[in-house]
């Protein structure tokens, strides 16, 4: 059995590997860099997906008209309350945070990195579209200063649910991605949603077998949110699909995490929507719950981390 199987969780956590990692309690800081989206701004769409906040999806990043140190300071000071000795990760995650030219891209994150002596990593959300050869080779050279993490929003691996949801890139395209990542020895994350629109259940298993193919580091899964101002949340009122349900969301999920490999580290499993922008489903507002019934559902069917795994 991996060393990371407690008896509370049977997978291997965020939180397990930093404190193997860096031996502190750390705390990511979600910054705002002002970034735009290529799927907002007309390069690719002006809608965005379907799903994201007006925010775009930065709900909990800083306000972007402060300073980066102001955001950072503003965090870091309530955490330090509690745990005064902490280490912190900058994570960069409103809209598409490589979405800038290069010249600008290594001042923000240079910025970023020392902000404070006890920051370890920068965490960096953006989209395989956005991630050309001389943008990877940066972020190469950067990943040799400090730990960096670049984190890819796919959701589904199903280009028609792709489609539907205006992602506004094919799934081969973050094969290719993934690959100049893993050759740049930088570490990568995957974010996936079950309960899109129309998936079944095998499309989310199908999902969860091409994250294994990727040869990333890390994984995210998230419940889909229905959130004010959007076009899922038009789609829902009109009841134009249903809802992932409770029970689904457990047994999908649990399943997946046995399907998943081993080394993979497992972020999340449950999402923080904005509950001023939310609307459904009620279920996922009660995250611990989520998490918590999760945990009981492997140990009751003997499903640890791995153990699906072809």
């Amino acid at each position: 059995m991996e060393d990371y199987i407690t008896s509370q969780h049977r997978y291997y956590t965020f939180n397990y590997y930093l404190q193997k990692k860096y031996n502190h309690k750390v705390f990511k800081v979600a910054l705002n860099g002002n970034f735009s989206c290529p799927n907002r701004d007309g390069t690719i769409s002006k809608n965005g997906c379907i799903f994201c906040s007006p925010s775009g999806s930065g709900d909990f990043a800083g306000n972007k008209n402060d300073s980066l140190e102001t955001q950072f300071k503003m965090v870091k000071d309530i955490i330090e309350l509690k745990w005064p000795n902490s280490y912190y990760i900058v994570y960069f995650q409103a809209n598409t945070n490589t979405y800038k030219p290069l010249n600008e891209l290594k001042e923000l994150f240079e910025k970023a990195i020392n902000l404070d002596p006890k920051i370890k990593a920068i965490s960096i959300a953006t989209r395989p579209d956005c991630l050309d050869d001389e943008k990877i080779e940066y972020l190469s050279e950067l990943n040799k200063k400090i730990p960096v993490m670049i984190e890819l929003g796919l959701q589904t691996s199903n280009d028609k649910t792709a489609l539907l949801i205006n992602r506004g890139y094919k799934t081969e395209l973050i094969k290719d991605i993934c690959f100049k990542l893993n050759k740049a020895n930088i570490e990568t994350i995957i974010h996936i949603i079950n309960g899109l629109p129309f998936e079944t259940k095998d499309d989310m298993y199908n999902t969860l077998n091409f994250v294994n193919s990727l040869n990333i580091q890390g994984i995210k899964i998230h419940s889909l949110f229905v959130l004010k101002n959007t076009e899922l949340a038009r789609m829902y009122n009109n009841h134009e699909f249903d809802m992932q349900s409770f029970e689904d969301y457990i047994e999908v999920t649990s399943n997946q995490i046995a399907m998943l490999k081993k080394d993979i580290v497992v972020h999340r499993i449950s999402g923080d929507p904005p509950k001023e922008l939310f609307i459904a489903p009620t279920w996922s507002l009660k995250k611990f719950v989520v998490m918590n019934e999760i945990d009981k559902y492997m140990k009751k069917h003997n499903l640890y981390q791995g153990s699906l795994y072809n």
